[in-house]
This record gives C-alpha cells, structure tokens and sequence, in this order.
C-alpha cells in the first residue's frame, strides 16, 4: 500500500520534492490543493506539471474516510460516523448555528480513561489517531457542506432559538438564571456559543438585516473546532499538535484561527502546560467534581492527577488576558448536583479567570446516571452566577439521534457484529 501523503510532514514532503530536482515552493502548492482545495486525486492540481503529478500519484495515496453513516437531527445537528482505512470508526458531530458552524472531532478511536459518565469509555481505546485523520474529519465534513443544501439560512436561523426539542426557547426554561446572567454578564449563554461566550441573536434579525445570516449559509464553511469528540487529545499528543498545525495554518493549510479551536482534556497536567507554551487554542478542562472523592469515582485520571494538581496547574498557565480557561462540569443526579458541590466548586475555582460549562447530563445505553431536574440545573448554576463566575449552560444537540459522544459507533459495531453473525450462520 502505497504510503499516504498527508502523514509526511512538510519539510519531509520537501526533501522528497528536492530529491527529484523540484523547488521547494510546489510543497506548499500540494498542501494548498489538500487543505484548502480538499483535492482528492493528484489529477486535480492543475497548477504542477503532468509528469509530477503522475510521479507523486506513484508514490502517495491521497487518504479519504468513508462515511459509514450521517444522520441528521431535528435540531439541525449532523453526526458523521468515519470508517477508517483499517475499519476502525469514529466520530464527528456538526452543529450549525446562526453565526458559526462548529465542528466536534475526534483524536482517536475510543478512549482508555474510563470516565463513568461517557459512553465512550464503554469502547475503551482501539488505537491513537494520525493527524492526517483528525484533520480528514474536517475535510470530509467540509465536502458535505458543499453538496448538501440541508443546510439552509432558515434551518441555520431556527437552529440558534430552538433547543433539541425543536421548540422555542422562553425565559420560562430558565428562569433564575436568565435574570442574574442578564444583572451579570448581559446574557446568559447556552448551547455550543458557550465554547466562546459568542450570542447568535438571529431573533431579533429582520429581513433587511441578514447578512450575517446569508454570509454563513452561503459559505457553509466550518468556522470553529472543538476536540471534544471520541478520545483524550493530550494522550495523543504529537498527532494531536501536528493536526493542530495543519489546521491554524493560513498559508498552506486549512486556515482556521486558534481562538477559534478548543482542546478539551481530562487533566493530563504535564500535556497541558506544554500544549499551552506550544499553541495558542483554547483549553477547556472536563473537571466534572469539586472534591477528589467524586472526582476519583467519576474519572480515574484523577488518582493520578489531583484536583489540586490540576487546579494549582490552570492558575499557572500562561493564559492572555482575553482569554479564560472553560470547566466543563457534568449534571448528575444525586451525584455532583447539590447547592454544597455548587459551593465547593465555588472555593475550588476561586482566583482562576474561568468560565464554566454545565451540561446536564444526556442518559445514553449502559448508563445508570440520571439528568437532574431544570430547578436543580437552575440552582446549581444560580450559586456560580452569584459568585461572580460566568456560567454558560450547555443544551443538548442532536439528542434524538444519539449525539453523545461514542453512541453512534458503538451501535455501528453492533450492526457490524450481527452482520458478521448472520454471514456465518449463512455459511454453515
């Protein structure tokens, strides 16, 4: 098999380039035709020679995923299950809002750190990513973009005003909240604009005032990754940060800003000061408890790293003044939901610029966790908000079609697996 050109870093793609007597400059013309022009035969790049595309269509493959499965909620969101060249599968998922369109990717095909909440853990780790398949999620995504017109500037509208359900939100859902985020903060944030604190309004967009609205829905280009998806992205390090490479890259590669990029971690503290000396994305940390004790039962890496370790870490990073460092804390019920937990994880956060993410638990198979209620979710998060912290409350997306992370493969392999069963039987 011939090896894939994507996985040669790009002073190794040069000294190939030399090594035949091409300049030096065509290495960034081939990147250009990968991730920006999302070229998938050598054929298409039109601006090399006939006989070096034959040359480097004898000597590389282009990789591609194949798209086992999309499916596509009432809320607009869009999860993409990958097949890889080697069968393993993972997934993305696509949320479109006003504004933006934020892609959920993944840095490997499942996950070894065994958190008790995510459905994921239930797979445990098949293997680490390459960074030519973490940034293949977007490519790939990026191409349904162009040929589907699901995505339109109606659908793009109601996405940012209707929640999972597909109704409207009221003050009603919220209330409390709603009237101290407003005291507070000017608004309060829910759903995927919590990641950056931005307010798609298309509410109060008339007719005449839609360019923001039209510019998105004519493009249709992802605006923002999020590393959210299948896997830790720390414990896949080097791929992760080639990747990261490829896609802030402007002149030759996908050209998405750092501020718009998010790595999400469970805690791997050693990773996360050096990611943060190393690049300039946004960290957000799955913290998921106040206290060791919980922390511990609810997310193994804690016995490794303490929460004092990783708190007393955040504090020292060298975060800019814009910037803040997201928590992401998970709602359970009768496990991390009380006025107390809300308290101390008041005292724990205290003196670290932050904002912090409450997601209310989304139930998935194999799970015996519970969503709290909306006035347990309101008062858990009234307690931050009198405390001064920002607080974004995070809707589900894509609930009716399994959105949470792992479902959609796991229920793939079982589909996998009975196909397997009934070809064997068939034999016998």
């Amino acid at each position: 098999m011939k090896p894939n050109v994507k996985d040669l870093g790009k002073e190794q793609f040069t000294t190939y380039l030399k090594e035949r007597g091409q300049p030096s400059y065509r290495a960034a013309q081939v990147w250009q035709w990968l991730y920006q022009k999302r070229a998938v035969s050598f054929d298409e790049m039109s601006n090399l020679s006939g006989a070096l595309r034959r040359q480097l269509a004898a000597d590389f493959s282009i990789s591609r995923p194949r798209i086992a499965r999309q499916s596509e909620s009432r809320d607009g969101t869009v999860k993409f299950l990958f097949e890889l060249s080697d069968g393993e599968t993972i997934e993305s998922v696509l949320i479109p809002e006003v504004h933006r369109l934020t892609l959920c990717i993944s840095t490997q095909a499942g996950c070894g750190f065994g958190c008790a909440f995510c459905a994921t853990a239930l797979m445990g780790l098949k293997r680490n990513l390459r960074a030519s398949e973490i940034v293949d999620q977007v490519l790939e995504a990026s191409r349904t973009l162009d040929s589907d017109p699901s995505l339109s500037r109606e659908r793009l509208c109601r996405n940012s005003v209707h929640g999972s359900t597909g109704s409207p939100r009221t003050d009603g859902d919220t209330p409390k909240f709603k009237d101290l985020a407003v005291r507070s903060f000017g608004k309060l944030r829910t759903g995927s604009e919590a990641l950056e604190g931005r307010t798609a309004n298309c509410d109060t967009i008339s007719e005449g005032q839609e360019r923001g609205i039209t510019h998105t829905a004519r493009k249709r280009r992802i605006t923002h990754v999020v590393f959210m998806g299948m896997g830790e992205p720390l414990a896949n390090y080097a791929q992760t940060v080639k990747a990261l490479e490829v896609l802030t890259d402007a002149t030759w590669g996908i050209g998405i800003s750092p501020r718009r990029i998010t790595l999400s971690s469970v805690g791997l503290v050693p990773q996360i000061q050096k990611l943060m000396e190393e690049t300039r994305v946004n960290l957000a940390i799955s913290l998921h408890a106040s206290n060791d004790e919980v922390r511990g039962e609810l997310m193994p890496v804690n016995r490794k790293y303490s929460l004092r370790q990783l708190i007393d870490c955040c504090r020292s990073l060298p975060i800019p003044r814009r910037k803040r460092i997201t928590f992401e804390y998970v709602l359970l019920k009768g496990v991390n939901d009380s006025e107390e937990d809300a308290r101390e994880l008041c005292r724990l956060l205290s003196g670290v610029r932050c904002k912090v993410n409450v997601i209310p638990f989304n139930p998935h198979p194999g799970s015996s966790f519970e969503r709290p209620g909306e006035s347990d979710i309101n008062r858990f998060g009234q307690i931050l908000l009198e405390q001064g912290f920002q607080v974004n409350v995070r809707r589900p997306r894509g609930d009716d079609i399994q959105a949470a992370c792992g479902q959609l493969q796991g229920e793939e392999s079982q589909h996998r697996s009975r196909r397997t069963l009934f070809a064997a039987e068939a034999r016998q």
